[in-house]
């Protein structure tokens, strides 16, 4: 997970709010609405960090807090993330992300800047995410199912990858690896992030760290 910085919500959610009756399910831009979503997270899954698009059967429109559980923010922008397919229709134990999450509520929301959520994740080199947060960490894994296999091998993929780069560059300095951080942190433009890229800000924030 990142940290997601939402935008302006679309005029047409805000519009849709105001309208007798209006729920999630009779919202009818969605069209929009996942645009927006995708363009704030910069083409990435709210949770695993995979390619999302913004087309119906190649994303979900998620919601945090859960429409059984908070029906009275089903339509508060803050509370809706774009999230991968998940796996849907696969067995629950290979389902991860909000196909996986369905009802249940997490702890932390990575939109919400006050929950700090980079802060309470760490990458190991096999690719597992995990939490120092004994609760966060059971969601990651039971309520998200974010160590499923292939986003596990995903995750230490694009970082061996990177690493493999890296070996290739010879010694580096400070100032090259921050500007990396930077690149991949995606500092310089508002534009599309690789996939997993937070495997790679993280391992480059820990060697800056020892540096």
């Amino acid at each position: 997970m990142r940290t997601i910085i939402k935008g302006a919500e679309p005029a047409s959610l805000t519009q849709h709010r105001l309208t007798a009756h209006a729920d999630y399910d009779n919202y009818p831009d969605k069209i929009e609405l996942r645009q927006s979503l995708v363009t704030e997270q910069r083409g990435l899954c709210c949770y695993c960090l995979s390619r999302i698009r913004p087309q119906a059967g190649f994303m979900k429109i998620a919601h945090w807090h859960s429409q059984d559980l908070h029906p009275n923010e089903q339509l508060v922008y803050r509370n809706l993330l774009g999230a991968c397919m998940g796996n849907e229709g696969q067995s629950p134990k290979r389902q991860h992300c909000d196909t996986r999450q369905g009802p249940r509520d997490i702890s932390r929301n990575p939109a919400n800047p006050e929950d700090q959520i980079e802060l309470f994740i760490r990458y190991e080199a096999d690719g597992r995410i995990t939490s120092q947060d004994a609760v966060f960490d059971t969601e990651l894994n039971d309520v998200l199912n974010l160590n499923v296999a292939i986003l596990k091998n995903n995750r230490k993929a694009a970082l061996d990858a990177f690493k493999a780069a890296l070996l290739k560059r010879g010694e580096l300095s400070r100032a090259t690896l921050e500007r990396w951080l930077r690149e991949w942190n995606g500092d310089f433009n508002n534009n599309e992030l690789p996939a997993f890229c937070q495997v790679v800000v993280y391992w480059l924030r820990k060697r800056l760290a020892r540096a």
